[in-house]
Parts: structure tokens; sequence; C-alpha cells
């Protein structure tokens, strides 16, 4: 690196060293303004975005949905992240960390938020029963691989992710340094779906979705065509697997759900409204959001 920096003995925040994010990250929490939250219908009312976190809890209800479970219905809002809506009261009461998804179940006496989308996955598979094994080893395993993609998602997105695209600036240390990981986080991925169908064994779980939204959405060119970059098609178990998952139904409607092609998700009926009936091939075409 040409220049060196050297950090001041006490850290100010700079308002305008935040690239494309300058205008919504902050270091302080908390709601920004006052909004009240659009509420439908369903049991479950689910505020989120289609990025990869975001598509893990509309993934998860279309799957449920398509398995038969007709009360995991869901009232799905658009949160426009570039536009701050995560900090609006409304939302911050739901999420306190004003981050996508927030879910508020209203499917008991009692109305409750559930946030992070990994505690999204395992309250609506131990909900319904499903995706989640109930005895170990195949419960400890699933854990352990749901665990090991929300440990690693920051090193992807936050990481790779920004200075390879978002930062105002590239720089080859960073990019180096993530570009790294990431494909050791695929290594990992690869080397185990080498000797199992699926990350937590023979059948498809709640870890393999919260996996498939990032590395799938990076094996598909996410972040301007980056799988070239990374060279990611050397990992063919996991494009095999990638694929598998890309096919699935509930997969399939899941990832359309609050993006441009698909804003809001009330009934599914919804899914008809959409234009470009191609996203709805399995050959995967990315809905932008």
């Amino acid at each position: 690196m040409s220049d060196v920096y050297t950090p001041p003995e006490v850290w100010t925040f700079d308002p305008e060293n935040g690239g494309q994010f300058a205008g919504i990250n902050r270091p302080t929490a908390g709601a920004r303004e006052e909004v009240v939250l659009p509420v439908g219908d369903h049991p479950f009312q689910l505020y989120s975005l289609g990025t990869p976190n975001g598509v893990k809890a509309t993934i998860m209800f279309e799957e449920l949905l398509e398995a038969g479970f007709s009360g995991a219905e869901y009232d799905a809002w658009m949160i426009k992240i570039f536009a701050a809506d995560q900090f609006g009261s409304g939302f911050t009461e739901l999420n306190p960390n004003g981050k996508i998804p927030a879910l508020l179940d209203r499917s008991g006496p009692q109305p409750f938020r559930v946030f992070e989308s990994g505690s999204i996955l395992v309250h609506l598979a131990e909900k319904f029963d499903y995706l989640l094994p109930k005895t170990h080893p195949a419960r400890a395993e699933t854990f352990s691989w749901l665990m090991w993609q929300m440990g690693s998602a920051p090193f992807i997105g936050g990481g790779f992710g920004h200075f390879y695209v978002y930062a105002p600036e590239r720089y080859k240390y960073p990019i180096d340094r993530y570009a790294m990981e990431t494909k050791r986080l695929f290594s990992v991925a690869d080397m185990q779906l080498g000797q199992t169908e699926y990350l937590a064994g023979s059948n498809f779980t709640i870890a393999d979705i919260a996996a498939y939204t990032w590395l799938g959405n990076l094996y598909h060119g996410a972040y301007n065509g980056s799988d070239k970059f990374l060279s990611l098609h050397e990992y063919e178990n996991v494009g095999r697997w990638v694929k598998a998952i890309d096919a699935r139904p509930g997969v399939i409607r899941g990832r359309l759900v609050n993006t441009q092609a698909m804003p809001e998700r009330h009934s599914a009926a919804d899914f008809d409204a959409v234009e470009d009936k191609s996203l709805f091939n399995p050959v995967r075409k990315r809905a932008d959001v």
C-alpha cells in the first residue's frame, strides 16, 4: 500500500469516509426517526430485503409452505437498507441491532420478536419440526454448520465483498486478505460436500439454507462476477450442492421475495404477478435487490 495510515490516539467518526454506505453507517445504535411498520393478516410478519441474509428467512418460509405447513403463511415487507428503513423506530423495536431480517411472530397468544437470520431459521425449524434433526449426532452437526456459516459470513460480505466492490478505494492487502479467507471457506464446504450430500449429512437442513444464500450467491457471480476472480469453478462439490438447492421450488420462490422483482409477499398468488418468468428457472438467474 502506497499510503501508510497511522491511527490517531483516539478514533473519531468521519461521516464522509463510508463510500456507498456513508449515508447510513454510524457508530451508534437506535432509532433515527419514528416509523410505524406495516402489518398484514398472517401469523408471521417479516421485515427484510433480498440479500443473502434476508433470503434465508424467505427461503425457510417457502420451504415450509412447499412441505404443506399452511400455518407458516407470512407477510414479507421490504426494508430498503440504502434508504435507512432499518433505523425506523418500528424496526429497531424488532431488532435493536438495526439489521435485516427481523420477524414478528403473532402465531400464539403473545406476539414476540425474533431477530438475526440464524435465530429465525432455528425458531421456525423448531416451531414446525422441520429441517432440524431432533436427535444427536445429526442435530449437533446441523447446529455446527449453521454456526460455521453465521460466524464466517462477515468475512465474505463485510470483508471480501466490501473491499472488492464497495470500498471507495481499492487496496491490494484487504482484497487479498479476504479473497484468501473466502476461498478457504469454499474449501471447507467443498471438502465436507465431497463426503456428504448436504452440509450436515444426507438431508437438507437449515444449515444448507444459511450457507447456500452466501456461497451460492458468490458461485453465481455476485460482487461483479467475483466467481471468476476467485476461481470458484474449482470447488466442484460446492457447485453440485448449489445447483441441487437452486432447483428446489421453495428456494426459487424464496429468493425472489423482497427484491425488485417482488418487493412484498402476502400470498402465493403474488408470485403469479412476477413479470420476468425466467426468474423461476432452476438455472438460476439473479433477481436484483
